[in-house]
């Protein structure tokens, strides 16, 4: 894996460990907007993030991809190659 694939992908992974951090937070603490802009600013940058790494390296999940056909998910390498 080249190396700017794999900090994408660790960014990626890291804004995402912190969408479900600040969640679990949010349910005990619903009324923190601190919190809440801070969650959806860390959504904003998985959002951008992965549009660069799927522009970049396909998709990361077959899930939400979108494909032309042939079906573009078995295409290699995968995002945890």
């Amino acid at each position: 894996m080249d190396e700017n694939r794999e900090r994408l992908m660790r960014e990626i992974m890291a804004a995402d460990f912190t969408i479900i951090d600040l969640n679990l937070y949010l349910d005990t603490h619903p009324n923190d907007f601190r919190a809440i802009m801070l969650r959806n600013n860390f959504i904003n940058r998985s959002v951008m993030l992965r549009n660069e790494y799927e522009c970049m390296y396909g998709p990361i999940n077959a899930q939400l991809s979108m494909s032309k056909c042939p079906w573009q998910w078995i295409k290699s390498p995968w995002p945890w190659e």
